[in-house]
C-alpha cells in the first residue's frame, strides 16, 4: 500500500495544487490571464483612439465639417455571420468534450473537427474583410482607425489559427484513439483556450461594428 501511495504520488499526472485544481489546468488559466492582459491592453488602445482619424476610411457613416456624409467601411450584417458562426464552433467545442467524456471517439473527433471547420470559416470571412477594407484604402498605416482595428483584430484572428490548429490536433488524436476518456483532461484545456478566444470576440464585436 506504502508503495503504490509513493507511486502515485510521483507521477506527474496525479500531482494537484493547493486549491485543488489539476496543476495543468491551473497553469492554463495562469495563461489565459497574462493573455486578458494583453487583449485589455489592444482594446483599451482602440478605444483610446476610437473617433479619432481625420482622414478616411472611417469604421461608421462620418458626417464631415462641409455637411458632407462618407459612408463607413464596415458590413455588419456580414461580420454579424461570422460572429455567428464562431459562437456556434463554442456548443461544437462542448459537444466533442462531452463526447471524449464518454468514451465515444467518433462522437469526439466529429464535432471537435466541426469546431474546427468553424473556426476556419470565421477566419475565411476575415481574410475577405480584410481584403475588401485593403481594396478600399484602409491599411495598418491610413489613420488610427486603421492602426487599431488591425492590431485588435489581427491579433484575435491569429488566436483562432492557432485554436483551429489546436482542435484540429485534437480531433485526429481522439479519432486514432491516442486520446481517449481517461485524457479527457486534454481536451478540456483546449475548450477554455477556444472558450477564451470567442468571448474575447464578443467583447470586440459590439465595440468595433455595433457602437459608433
Amino acid at each position: 500500500m506504502a508503495h503504490s501511495t509513493a507511486v502515485h504520488a510521483a507521477d506527474p499526472a496525479h500531482l494537484d495544487t493547493s486549491t485543488g485544481v489539476d496543476n495543468r489546468k491551473l497553469a492554463f488559466w495562469t495563461f489565459i490571464g497574462s493573455e486578458c492582459l494583453l487583449f485589455g491592453s489592444l482594446i483599451a488602445s482602440y478605444m483610446a483612439y476610437k473617433g479619432s482619424s481625420r482622414t478616411g476610411p472611417y469604421p461608421h457613416d462620418t458626417v464631415l465639417a462641409d455637411g458632407t456624409l462618407v459612408p463607413g467601411i464596415l458590413d455588419v450584417p456580414l461580420t454579424s455571420i461570422s460572429t455567428a458562426v464562431l459562437l456556434f464552433s463554442s456548443l461544437f467545442m462542448v459537444l466533442g468534450l462531452a463526447g471524449v467524456q464518454r468514451g465515444d471517439r467518433k462522437s469526439g473527433a466529429l464535432w471537435l473537427a466541426a469546431t474546427a471547420l468553424f473556426g476556419s470559416i470565421f477566419l475565411g470571412f476575415q481574410v475577405y474583410e480584410f481584403t475588401h477594407f485593403w481594396h478600399n484604402g484602409l491599411t495598418l498605416s491610413s489613420n488610427l482607425f486603421g492602426s487599431t482595428f488591425f492590431m485588435l483584430t489581427g491579433f484575435h484572428g491569429a488566436h483562432v489559427l492557432a485554436g483551429v490548429l489546436y482542435m484540429s490536433t485534437l480531433a485526429t488524436l481522439v479519432w486514432t484513439g491516442r486520446l481517449g476518456k481517461d485524457k479527457s483532461l486534454n481536451v478540456e484545456i483546449g475548450g477554455l483556450y477556444w472558450h477564451f478566444v470567442d468571448v474575447v470576440w464578443i467583447i470586440i464585436f459590439p465595440l468595433i461594428y455595433l457602437i459608433p
